[in-house]
């Protein structure tokens, strides 16, 4: 049994036609702008961006766009470093900052902030929500 996308023709949009960029799905119901946003290493800047080169209405909605549109989205796109091998350079330069000891992939190795945030009050996910701190300070005294 053939698939309901392989049937439709360029010419003719159907409503169940998708539109997918190196491996992922776009979401056809929301705005390009927004829907970009869907692969990894693309946020609203660079997405926004992205429309302007292609020279597409960044508010138009994915399933409106034309064969044409899709094409040039898709050659821009295809130049920007995108999903696994972003993924893969950004666990290399933590791997690398490990390796030659430096204080941020200490940081790293102990799942601690590594950017000089405070972890006295915050980041207790990280550290597992322990609470060091005592009551008032009085001890309850049973009664006999």
């Amino acid at each position: 049994m053939l698939s309901a996308a392989t049937h439709a023709t360029s010419s003719a949009k159907a409503n169940f036609l998708y539109m997918r960029i190196s491996g992922i799905t776009i979401p056809n119901n929301k705005r390009l702008v927004y829907g970009l946003t869907a692969l990894y290493g693309i946020g609203p800047a660079r997405s926004a961006s992205i429309c302007k080169q292609a020279k597409v209405d960044t508010m138009i909605k994915v399933e409106a766009l034309t064969e044409a549109q899709e094409n040039a989205l898709r050659a821009i796109i295809e130049t920007i470093r995108l999903e696994g091998d972003l993924k893969r350079d950004v666990s290399g330069n933590i791997k690398r900052l490990k390796d030659i000891g430096a204080y941020r992939g200490t940081r790293h190795t102990r799942r601690l902030p590594a950017r000089g945030q405070r972890t006295k009050t915050n980041s207790r996910t990280v550290r597992g929500n322990v609470r060091k701190t005592m009551g008032s300070g009085r001890r309850k005294v049973e009664k006999t």
